[in-house]
């Protein structure tokens, strides 16, 4: 009986101090866990690549080769942008904070109702709903572009910092990544049934939700480019900021298309804004945004056993912007993977606990 007893507080014991130890690891990699898993998200998705690699020569080659590879096609191009918009928005913050009139807003906005081929009476109901709503929709728009803003500005400032350990942490990855799962399966309390389940979605949903996320960016960005570089403005910039603002789902090329085409009404250039609002709210917004993306998740999660929560459109825009908020610009990632593995673990308890049907 004694010996029984002395055995519970042993294992309790035992898991206290592997939930302490678990708690203190993860404080003490706080300032890289962004860095470590857009790292781990890279590793999964070009994982089958470095397997096929490493059955034709040493591991350790293999992994240097596939991290060398990864670093130039996706890590430095990423982060040349990520520098590249932190110096340009850094100077677009500070005209955010000073030279924000909401007088100046309001003339544009009266411009550009009057520009519309309305009849008097929409004009007149335009006005008014949003001279009432005006000043909270400006300043909402304002608080969150800056919010956004200073995330780039931040990750473009430690540049060297985010390509060091984004690069140390894969190459390692690669090389401990299989032993370490199976260690996780060994000490997993639950049925291997459910560890692989586990392992299997979040494999799938990190290719999918990367692949997706720069299949439809570079497209979206392809097309906002063409649409500048007839109206005449940089093609090369703007085609970045598309590229950038559509990794959030729906709203992200909102915030390019939309200042850009109001700006042109604004000075004049109505041909040019519509041009603009084609590329930008048709082609890239509503053809590439809401056809050509589920297409792209559904051919990357043809693997996966269940429907990808990647495919529920208002579960990954909420959670993009609250990974935005939460993390940074590299909460675009991080966001949608801790909802759609929320959405596993629901899927696990109903195969668990759930009545049969």
């Amino acid at each position: 009986m004694a010996e029984s007893v002395n055995n519970r507080h042993g294992n309790g014991l035992v898991l206290i101090l592997l939930a302490l130890s678990i708690l203190a690891i993860v404080w003490l990699f706080t300032p890289f866990i962004a860095y470590l898993f857009l790292s781990l998200l890279i590793c999964i998705s070009t994982f089958s690549s470095f397997d096929r690699l490493a059955h034709k020569q040493s591991k350790n080659r293999a992994a240097l080769m596939m991290t060398l590879l990864v670093t130039v096609l996706l890590i430095l191009p990423l982060g040349y942008i990520l520098l590249v918009s932190g110096i340009e928005t850094t100077a677009l913050i500070s005209r955010l904070q000073s030279d924000f009139q909401l007088s100046e807003i309001s003339r544009i906005t009266d411009e550009i109702i009057m520009g519309l081929p309305l009849s008097d009476s929409i004009r007149e109901f335009l006005d008014s709903s949003l001279r009432n709503n005006l000043e909270s929709i400006a300043i909402t728009i304002k608080d969150f572009s800056i919010i956004i803003l200073k995330s780039i500005t931040k990750l473009s400032s430690q540049f060297v910092f985010f390509v060091i350990i984004t690069i140390f942490s894969l190459y390692y990855f690669y090389i401990d990544g299989p032993s370490f799962i199976e260690k996780l399966r060994k000490v997993s309390p639950l049925d291997n049934k459910i560890n692989d389940l586990l392992l299997n979605q979040f494999s799938g949903l990190s290719l999918t939700l990367v692949g997706s996320v720069f299949l439809v960016a570079l497209t979206q960005g392809i097309a906002f480019a063409i649409g500048v570089m007839i109206v005449g403005l940089p093609a090369l910039f703007f085609g970045v900021a598309m590229a950038l603002a559509s990794f959030i789902p729906v709203l992200g090329g909102v915030l390019v298309w939309l200042p850009l085409s109001i700006y042109l009404f604004a000075i004049g250039e109505t041909g040019g804004a519509f041009i603009i609002i084609i590329f930008g709210a048709i082609i890239a917004g509503t053809l590439i945004d809401n056809f050509l993306r589920p297409v792209i998740i559904m051919k990357l999660s043809s693997s996966m056993k269940h429907q990808s929560p990647l495919n529920h459109t208002l579960i990954t825009v909420l959670s993009t912007l609250a990974g935005i908020i939460k993390f940074g610009i590299l909460g675009l990632f991080i966001g949608p993977i801790i909802a759609a593995m929320s959405i596993t673990i629901f899927d696990i308890y109903q195969i668990q606990f759930g009545k049969p049907k």
